[in-house]
């Protein structure tokens, strides 16, 4: 009898987890509603708006397009994007590993490390790589508040690092959102900014531009502006792939605990049976003793 109170607790075990699951699979359904919403109706105004500026730096000398000037990468940052709770599968173990394995491809660079999300924090604090003290306190709960306005204070930050030359190259590691069962593992260069990229067989094409007002105010105003959205969009992007990772691993966590009950109440009959086939032998047994 002591078994059949094992699995009875094992039972009641599983039945919690499983009741657990199922209610962060819903929650994380209505999130990913919201988050995909989001980044959908983003990325073709930030993709467009990164074309343009590829464009522009393209037609603008060293003087003018800091943020384009090309030199030797002696610094390198990366960021990661992860999240800042885990329960989601291998999702924020891909960056961190993505980002460790970059680091360790440029160890004859001075590599530094910005991470997003606590996540990444926890793990790549303990690394030589770490950066972070003279960025908002507050970088780890950007996704309490994701707004523009937050993201870009860190943006800022990054750009002000690449224009006085502490930093060579940024480049962002994060999830982009695909769909709710999978996640595409991104390493998109944030600076210098990327010339705009030519086809294969295709003629390259110079592009001349009308500046209105003027040459001055579209460099100040513009490119600053796309370089935040590129890390806004990235944001939002690793915030739409992380409720799609978490609803999928806790779809399969909650469909495993199913297929776990099922296998324990099938034992819990089966060893609740031996036990009565056994009293009522017992009692048998006896009786024809007895009559003997």
């Amino acid at each position: 009898m002591a078994n059949l109170k094992e699995i009875r607790n094992r039972i009641g075990s599983v039945n919690s987890t499983m009741q657990i699951t199922s209610a962060m699979k819903m929650v994380s359904a209505a999130k990913l509603k919201r988050a995909q919403d989001a980044i959908v109706q983003m990325r073709p105004y930030a993709s467009k708006l990164k074309e343009i500026l590829s464009n522009l730096s393209s037609s603008l000398d060293a003087s003018e397009g800091g943020y384009a000037e090309e030199r030797e990468v002696k610094n390198l940052l990366l960021v990661p994007i992860t999240s800042n709770r885990g329960l989601c599968g291998g999702f924020n173990n891909n960056i961190i590993k993505a980002t460790l394995r970059m680091a360790e491809a440029h160890s004859d660079k001075n590599v530094k490390i910005l991470p997003v999300g606590k996540k990444a924090m926890d793990v790549l604090k303990r690394t030589p790589y770490i950066v972070g003290d003279d960025y908002p306190h507050d970088l780890q709960n950007l996704y309490s508040d994701l707004t523009f306005r937050n993201v870009s204070e860190v943006a800022e930050l990054i750009m002000k690092k690449f224009a006085n030359k502490e930093v060579d190259k940024v480049v962002l590691v994060y999830n982009a959102f695909k769909n709710a069962a999978s996640q595409d593992l991104m390493q998109e260069q944030m600076l210098p900014i990327l010339p705009p990229k030519q086809e294969e067989g295709s003629k390259a094409q110079s592009l001349e531009y009308i500046f209105e007002p003027n040459k001055e105010d579209i460099v100040l105003e513009l490119i600053p502006k796309s370089l935040k959205t590129q890390l806004f969009k990235a944001m939002l992007d690793s915030h739409a792939a992380e409720h799609g990772a978490r609803m999928t691993s806790m779809h399969k966590a909650t469909d495993n605990a199913g297929d776990m009950l099922h296998e324990l109440k099938l034992t819990y009959n089966k060893a609740r049976q031996a036990a009565i086939t056994n009293e009522i032998l017992e009692i048998v047994g006896g009786a024809e003793a007895l009559a003997g």
